[in-house]
């Protein structure tokens, strides 16, 4: 991730509070990294883009997204999800009926920040407030 990003996101959080509360800055990356991420599994799924055909004909297409709240390290999650008309789509990084979502601290924080490199003015900054080690 570029630090130039980080940086812009953490100009927009002025306290812990702001970055760690329910509904802040880490819930909102969550529920954005959650949803692009589906809306990938879901592209490949169909083997096709939104708002194009679907292939070979399968009449299978994108349905409707509908809201759900993960419960997270972070707080609740408050997200869409996305449907196909078939109901075959089975997505894996938050799939149907799955509640919690857990992990989100080892296998997203812990990998950008452990490449984070010790002179980036955001490594340290978000460690300290996340209390990551």
């Amino acid at each position: 991730m570029p630090d130039e990003l980080v940086d812009d996101l953490l100009a927009r959080a002025r306290s812990e509070e702001e970055i760690v509360r329910p509904g802040g800055l880490l819930s909102q990356l969550t529920e954005r990294l959650v949803e692009r991420a589906l809306e990938a599994e879901l592209t490949d799924h169909l083997g096709d883009e939104p708002h194009q055909e679907p292939p070979g004909g399968t009449g299978n297409t994108r349905s409707g997204p509908t809201r759900k709240t993960l419960t997270s390290e972070q707080g609740p999650v408050d997200m869409k999800t996305l449907r196909d008309r078939h109901g075959s789509f089975e997505p894996k990084i938050a799939g149907k009926r799955q509640r919690r979502f857990e992990g989100f601290d080892e296998k997203i924080l812990g990998r950008s920040l452990g490449k984070a490199p010790a002179r980036s003015p955001c490594g340290p900054r978000l460690r300290s407030v996340l209390d990551y080690r």
